[in-house]
């Protein structure tokens, strides 16, 4: 059977070059013929369920040549199976990931005679997959062909071409590479002219106009700005990527510095210079910000809100031109109708709106508003169209009635006397506070006994405070010493104990 069998397989597979080959396989396959039954199976497999025939289906379909030998043809299935990976074809129809975006701020580090070191960012976006580094490639100047110069990605952002030509002005472009593809290379705006550079260009930017350089309108615009390189830098002046108006300025470049000058400023003149000093690709940047001021215009809307006793309130809008500045605050002042002057009643109002008073009874008065900023006053002032007028108002006084208190108080010590222990020959003195109104009459004993007319003690009372001095006592003067004070409404004492040791030794 497989010998009558295999020269009609013969006949179709010379015919598998063109497309109906496949298709008249499958009717005369039998079963019992492994080697070319799997060719018909494989697109129509529905057709043919039997499983003993897709194992080999993918041996007869490369391999249709050995036709005529019926046999062979299971043997040479066998080592055909490598070739099962041609089989399906659409694998390049998956969707691929998105490739990443270009590297960013490409420039020129150094160059030297033969040689150019790149330095540049990461891209910001990588795809779905990671970065498999970066692709350097240059070309001469008025040539087209790009060559690339390392052989691998690498992923540092630094790199230096060598075996340069000096003189050459190359082209550089840097891509960067994932398992998505390249991206959009970065490439340098201007060829690289190849030759040693002996001193990387650098401005000098002054301490003052590293800030916003303020100028008023009308005045001259001088400045120097110093740089180095060597060779000679190119000097480069843009405003808003534009080159400068030379009919208005004026630009003076020698082997160190640069010369800004415009001979009248206006108000257009602001804005941010770009200075850029370049070599041969190597470059270094700054940015130089004027600010062209004037007086500021006039507030807006000045309104008389309100009019009570000596105050008034006033409200206003800010100006309309604030003079390219800002508004540092407002001038307020006021005018009395019989004098007619002004006079500043309020300044540096940093609000729109205030209260003036302390106004003189019976006069009118008028107000007007400057508007103040770095420049100065305003030239011309809101003034109110409505006029103030302060009213005398009739005021009737009342005396307030101040409820009349009971001050009488009998006496009370507020601190009492205290035990005290002294020496012989040495002054000591006794001390309490007492209050009471009437003042009351104060008394001291000694041992029951009223102490009255006696050189050796002194009694004072000053501001409530009692004080009973006794002058070089003796062990006589020890005792029980009492303050006793008295008035109309009663009385109070305390008491104390005094000890007069003898001296030691």
């Amino acid at each position: 059977m497989t010998g009558k069998t295999a020269p009609p397989a013969t006949d179709p597979a010379p015919k598998k070059d063109t497309a109906p080959a496949p298709k008249e396989e499958p009717a005369p396959a039998p079963k019992q013929e492994p080697a070319p039954a799997p060719a018909a199976e494989d697109p129509p497999s529905p057709e043919h369920p039997p499983a003993t025939e897709q194992p080999t289906a993918p041996a007869d379909e490369p391999a249709p040549v050995p036709t005529a030998e019926a046999a062979p043809a299971p043997e040479e299935g066998s080592p055909s199976a490598p070739a099962e990976p041609q089989a399906p074809e659409p694998e390049p129809e998956k969707p691929k990931g998105v490739p990443p975006s270009s590297p960013l701020a490409l420039a020129v580090e150094e160059v030297s005679e033969n040689s150019i070191t790149l330095t540049w960012k990461a891209p910001e976006e990588t795809g779905r997959s990671h970065l498999d580094g970066y692709v350097v490639e240059i070309c001469k100047d008025g040539s087209t062909d790009w060559t690339a110069v390392n052989e691998e990605p690498f992923l540092s952002t630094r790199f230096t071409v060598q075996d340069l030509g000096s003189g050459d002005k190359i082209h550089v472009r840097v891509k960067a590479v994932s398992a998505c593809g390249a991206s959009v290379p970065a490439t340098l705006e201007q060829p690289v002219l190849i030759r040693e550079i002996l001193q990387l260009p650098k401005i000098r930017m002054p301490r003052h106009l590293r800030e916003t350089y303020v100028r008023h309108v009308g005045d001259a615009v001088n400045m120097m700005i110093p740089f180095q390189g060597k060779p000679q830098p190119e000097v480069i002046w843009t405003k808003g990527g534009q080159p400068l108006d030379t009919s208005r300025i004026t630009i003076r470049n020698t082997q160190k510095d640069t010369i800004f000058y415009i001979r009248e400023a206006q108000r257009g003149d602001s804005g941010k210079y770009e200075l850029t000093v370049r070599i041969n690709g190597a470059e270094d940047k700054a940015i130089l910000d004027i600010r062209v001021i004037e007086l500021p215009g006039p507030p807006q809307n000045l309104k008389l809100v309100d009019v009570w006793g000596f105050n008034v309130a006033l409200e206003w809008t800010p100006p309309t031109d604030n003079g390219n500045s800002e508004i540092k605050g407002y001038v307020v002042q006021k005018s009395d109708k019989k004098s007619g002057k002004w006079f500043t009643a309020l300044e540096r109002c940093t609000r729109t709106s205030c209260t003036i008073s302390d106004l003189i009874i019976g006069n009118t008065y008028s107000f007007r508003v400057f508007a103040e900023n770095a420049c100065g006053l305003s030239e011309k002032a809101a003034v109110t169209t409505a006029v103030a007028d302060i009213k005398k108002t009739k005021t009737a006084y009342q005396s307030e009635k101040i409820p009349q208190r009971d001050m009488m108080e009998p006496p009370k010590f507020t601190q009492p006397l205290t035990d005290r222990t002294t020496t012989r020959g040495y002054n000591t003195h006794l001390i309490c506070c007492v209050r009471g109104f009437p003042q009351p009459k104060i008394i001291w004993m000694k041992n029951q006994m009223e102490i009255r007319e006696d050189p050796k003690y002194i009694a004072m009372i000053e501001q409530g405070v009692c004080s009973l001095e006794i002058r070089k006592p003796s062990p006589f003067d020890g005792g029980i010493y009492t303050c006793k004070a008295v008035n109309a409404l009663g009385e109070a004492s305390v008491d104390c104990k005094l000890d007069v040791k003898s001296k030691i030794g």
